[in-house]
C-alpha cells in the first residue's frame, strides 16, 4: 500500500496555508562562525541541503553559488559563499560520508558549488529518487511538500540578489525553508515502513 497520492493540483496547494520555517536562522559570513557552524553540523546523521545563486538576466551571464543552506530540525545555517567561499571545514561535511545531505535535485547544486572548489560528494539523498517509492509522482520540492504537510511553500523570494551585501529577513527565511523542508519531507518517510533501501536515493 502506497503511503501518500501521487499527486497535487496547483489550486489545491493554494488552498494550503503557507509553510514557514519554525527553526534558528544563522547567517554564516566569517571563520568564527563557521567554526562553531561545522561543529554543530558534524554531530548530526542527516541534515537538509540547498544552495542559492544570484540570477542571472543575460545571454551567457553566469554567477558562482552565494549561498549554501545547511539545515537541522531546529536549526538552518546559510553560508554566505560569496564572502567566505567554500572553506575545507565546509568541504568536510560535503565529504563525510556518515552525514547524509538530504536534498532535491542535489546534482545540480554538487555541479554548482564544484565550480567553486573540486570535491568528493558523499551520501547526498536525492528526493526524487526516494519519494517515487511511497507513492509520490510530483518532483517538485513544493508539490512533495504538499502532499506530505498540506503547506504551501512559496517562491516569492526565489529570483532576489543572493549576493547582496545584506540578505533580508525574507531572504533568509525563503532560503532556509528549502533545506528544512527537504528534511522533514525525509524524516517522515523514515517514519514509514521502507518499500525500497534508501541507498537507491543515494547520490
Amino acid at each position: 500500500m502506497l503511503a501518500f497520492q501521487p499527486s497535487v493540483s496547483k489550486e489545491t496547494i493554494d488552498s494550503f496555508p503557507k509553510a514557514e520555517f519554525r527553526g534558528n536562522l544563522h547567517l554564516i559570513d566569517n571563520n568564527e562562525l563557521l567554526a562553531q557552524a561545522v561543529d554543530e553540523l558534524s554531530g548530526y546523521r542527516a541534515i537538509g541541503f540547498d544552495t542559492e545563486t544570484r540570477p542571472s538576466f543575460r545571454k551567457g551571464e553566469q554567477h558562482d553559488v552565494a549561498l549554501l543552506q545547511l539545515s537541522t530540525e531546529n536549526d538552518c545555517y546559510l553560508f554566505r559563499m560569496n564572502k567566505i567561499g567554500l572553506p575545507s571545514s565546509l568541504v568536510g561535511i560535503l565529504e563525510n560520508k556518515s552525514i547524509l545531505k538530504v536534498g532535491l535535485s542535489v546534482l545540480d547544486d554538487i555541479r554548482a558549488l564544484r565550480k567553486r572548489v573540486k570535491f568528493n560528494a558523499e551520501s547526498f539523498i536525492e528526493l526524487q529518487r526516494l519519494c517515487p517509492a511511497y507513492g509520490i509522482k510530483d518532483a517538485s520540492l513544493q508539490k512533495i511538500y504538499a502532499i506530505i504537510y498540506q503547506e504551501k511553500i512559496s517562491k516569492s523570494q526565489r529570483l532576489t540578489n543572493w549576493e547582496a551585501q545584506d540578505l533580508t529577513v525574507s531572504q533568509q527565511e525563503y532560503a532556509a525553508l528549502d533545506a528544512w523542508a527537504s528534511l522533514r519531507i525525509f524524516n517522515k518517510l523514515m517514519e514509514l515502513p521502507a518499500p525500497s533501501p534508501i541507498q537507491f536515493a543515494l547520490i
